[in-house]
């Protein structure tokens, strides 16, 4: 059971990968920082992680990791059903993101035309980047309440 001051963060692994020891030490990694982890595992489509935010509206992210390479194909509904869902909750994508060792210029741009909001190289930067996102969010409710001082 999560502690009710954690920080949650959805977690899986695109619908076509089914690597999951990364996923398993992100998992880990998360919860000895205190976050309350909701790890949908392996094979995890884009319906399933905005199912899982339903539950848990408080995620700070969808965390989602690709090893496969096919990252693009596996999310290639996210745009669909984000306008279905009008959910606006920021998309962490990391890991061997295109097939091949070469990769072309504009893999990175195709995803963020997804929707992905951020990319990234390492897993150990996810935390920070969750920090950020988290001191930004709390600045704009802030303006937004004295905003309304007015």
């Amino acid at each position: 059971m999560a502690d009710v001051n954690s920080r949650t963060v959805i977690l899986g692994v695109t619908a076509s990968d089914a690597h999951a020891v990364a996923n398993h030490l992100i998992a880990h990694s998360l919860r000895d920082e205190g976050f309350h982890v909701v790890n949908l595992g392996v094979n995890t489509t884009v319906a399933e992680f905005f199912a899982a935010l339903a539950e848990h509206p408080d995620a700070e992210a969808i965390v989602i990791g690709s090893i496969n390479g096919h990252a693009y194909e596996d999310l290639i509904e996210l745009p669909e059903v984000r306008a279905e869902t009008g959910i606006d909750c920021p998309i962490v994508l990391g890991g061997n993101l295109s097939v091949g060792s070469s990769k072309a210029a504009d893999h990175l741009q195709r995803l963020f035309d997804l929707g992905v909001d951020h990319i990234l190289d390492d897993a150990d930067e996810i935390v920070a980047l969750l920090d950020k996102l988290q001191a930004a969010e709390q600045a704009d409710k802030a303006a937004a309440d004295e905003g309304g001082e007015k």
